[in-house]
């Protein structure tokens, strides 16, 4: 498939023309190091979302610089080619051919970086750069500054302020364009896949990870080229801790199975969590509480639309989930009162203690205020969704073992999760391709 450098140089126009509005300046945004593992051994590459988000550029050691002055420029440095590295480590795109393929103003080696710096910097009303997230780098850019400020009886002025660029590229990748919601999509399709299989597969006696290497080999079957996230697959009691990673715990019958898992393709992730039964058919406790979980859903759902805060939808998921929590026994009425009271006292939280969605795109937990700006009374309101936005809905009930806590509910956890797009009359899941209603899901372990 060949390239297609468009998306990357209108975000780039995008954000030169609001620091052009800022009075100019120069931005700066490196990719990710390489990080090693052991010994001789690096950990797989993966390149920063900000730059990857301006460029498309994957390679390691390499920096944007956008020039905001009389001229706009994007300017990339990167490594040189290099034949017998090459033969090491792969292709290297070399300055010359990224400038022309990306559709940069210009490109040079990485080792002209220190030395074309300064001069970059000299006379900029500001630098547009991230504080505090790599040492290294921030120790490079005061050197720099340094050399500016040496010219000064020169007449060369230095940035007078230092501007966190994420700041402006959070807002813009909180809003993904038609080429994002594609990629987005297609993500959704192979991670549904994925739990299929999963599904089909798993029957009592296999181990979590034999379902996690299922997963594993649908992503990279698909042209998945990473998963998104560590896997988790919980069996039993496991399921109750939402953070899980697959071990090696046997997946025993009458157990629930719960998989949250995406892949991750050409920068962008997808987030599925579906729960099913080991052996392929619900039994009472589980599917009375599974049903709750799949009406809190489907209330949030209801939920996400241009107009509607945030909020909305963890509100409406909340309440489902604690009139079932009342319903069921989980909740004892005559000790904690109405759903009102439950609500306002945080009962719930007992076995439901997480928000119901969050941010999804390049990053799992992308990024993006959940805040719109303050009031004039100093109020911070939940954001306001907008066409654009891409979020998860995944409601849960995790039920550990406990006094007053109805025994059938035991090492029961439960959670439901897919991702939404904000259109402007409402949203469309991301992720239908792996069913979530009991029948169905029984139905699709029956093909296995």
């Amino acid at each position: 498939m060949s390239f297609d450098a468009s998306p990357f140089a209108a975000r780039r126009a995008r954000l030169l023309a609001s620091l052009q509005q800022a009075g100019g300046g120069v931005a700066i945004i490196p990719t990710a190091p390489e990080v090693m593992r052991n010994r001789d051994a690096d950990y797989p590459y993966r390149h920063d979302s900000y730059f990857y988000y301006l460029t498309g550029f994957t390679e390691p050691e390499a920096v944007l610089v956008l020039v905001a002055g009389k001229e706009n420029r994007s300017i990339l440095f990167c490594r040189d080619k290099n034949l017998e590295r090459e033969i090491w480590d792969g292709y290297r795109h070399g300055p010359q051919a990224a400038q022309q393929l990306f559709a940069l103003d210009a490109a040079h080696p990485i080792e002209e970086l220190d030395k074309s710096m300064p001069a970059l910097l000299s006379d900029a009303r500001a630098v547009y750069y991230a504080l505090g997230h790599d040492d290294k780098r921030d120790a490079q850019l005061q050197r720099w500054l340094q050399g500016v400020r040496a010219l000064a009886r020169s007449g060369v002025s230095a940035p007078a302020a230092v501007v966190d660029v994420s700041v402006l590229l959070d807002d813009m990748r909180l809003f993904k364009d038609a080429y994002e919601i594609d990629v987005m999509k297609r993500a959704g399709i192979i991670s549904a896949e994925a739990h299929c299989r999963a599904m089909r597969i798993c029957r009592p006696g296999l181990r979590e990870y034999h379902l996690e290497a299922e997963l594993l080999h649908e992503f990279r079957r698909n042209g998945s080229q990473y998963p998104a996230y560590g896997s988790i697959v919980a069996t039993g009691a496991n399921s109750c801790v939402l953070h899980y990673r697959a071990g090696d715990a046997e997946i025993k019958d009458g157990d629930l199975v719960l998989i949250d898992a995406g892949c991750e393709l050409d920068s962008y992730a997808a987030d599925i969590t579906r729960t099913f039964p080991a052996n392929g058919a619900f039994s009472g406790p589980q599917k009375a509480l599974y049903e709750i979980v799949l009406a809190a859903q489907a209330a949030a759902i209801a939920e996400t639309a241009p107009g509607k805060r945030f909020m909305d939808g963890h509100d409406a998921a909340v309440r489902v989930l604690a009139q079932g929590m009342l319903d069921t026994g989980l909740l004892d009425k005559s000790k904690v009162g109405s759903l009102e009271d439950v609500i306002e006292k945080g009962d719930y939280r007992q076995f439901y203690m997480h928000r119901t969605g969050h941010w999804l795109g390049m990053d799992v937990h992308d990024v993006g205020d959940y805040r719109d700006p303050a009031t004039a009374d100093g109020n911070k309101p939940w954001r306001t969704l907008q066409p654009g936005m891409v979020l998860t809905i995944e409601p849960g009930i995790y039920v550990r073992p406990g006094e007053g806590v109805p025994e059938q509910f035991w090492n029961i956890g439960i959670r439901i999760e897919d991702d939404a797009h904000v259109t402007p009359s409402g949203c469309e899941l991301l992720t239908t391709g792996v069913p979530s209603k009991v029948e169905d899901i029984e139905a699709l372990m029956r093909q296995g």
